[in-house]
């Protein structure tokens, strides 16, 4: 089994390597260099027809993409430590905010990069107008997401960390990446990052 993916901080293979880190899996990666355009090559498109990472080939030559997907697929081989909950209400906790951060902010700081930062003019036309109209959005996005840790629990999803706090601490650290910052006056938000960060995974 190997991992197709790129170096950070493309933020969709680093969620991958953080979860096989937290799981203690030693879990090989060949790079696909995004930049010279690896990704779109025939060989890689034979394993994503879309031509994305990352991409996990099972011993047997299948596939399987999506982040998310491979994921799930690991938690299913070793189990422990659970990182997507341990029953009914964790387990769609988990869910839940994994899809609200993928849609709320991981949009439009995709949406941002694609058209409004110099290092994707040239894989695109670029509409820099809307490319800035996101800014704002993952403004208040964080902004929000600061608001929903007032409550006092530890991580993302409630007092164990699991892959939501994985798909938030990848997000937030490519949005940084692209000068999208975390508002200063977000205090919990930049608490969390603090304690995610200090994770030995977070390095992967």
């Amino acid at each position: 089994m190997k991992l197709y993916g790129e170096a950070n901080p493309a933020p969709n293979p680093r969620r991958v390597r953080i979860f096989a880190a937290e799981k203690g899996l030693d879990l090989p990666e060949v790079r696909v260099a995004l930049r010279k355009g690896e990704h779109k090559a025939p060989e890689h498109r034979a394993r994503n027809s879309l031509g994305q990472v990352p991409v996990l080939e099972l011993d047997d030559g299948e596939t399987i993409s999506e982040s998310v997907a491979i994921c799930r697929y690991l938690e299913a081989l070793h189990p422990a430590p659970p990182m997507f909950g341990t029953c009914a209400l964790t387990q769609a906790r988990v869910d839940m905010w994994v899809r609200r951060i993928e849609f709320q902010l991981m949009v439009p700081v995709g949406m941002y990069w694609r058209h409004a930062h110099p290092l994707t003019a040239s894989l695109l036309v670029q509409n820099r107008e809307f490319g800035e109209s996101n800014r704002p959005i993952v403004a208040k996005t964080l902004t929000w997401l600061d608001r929903e840790l007032a409550d006092g629990r530890a991580w993302i999803a409630g007092d164990v960390y699991g892959m939501a706090d994985i798909v938030v601490l990848t997000t937030i650290d490519f949005a940084s990446f692209i000068g999208l910052d975390v508002p200063e006056e977000a205090e919990r938000l930049k608490a969390w990052r603090a304690r995610a960060s200090a994770r030995p995974s977070a390095t992967a």
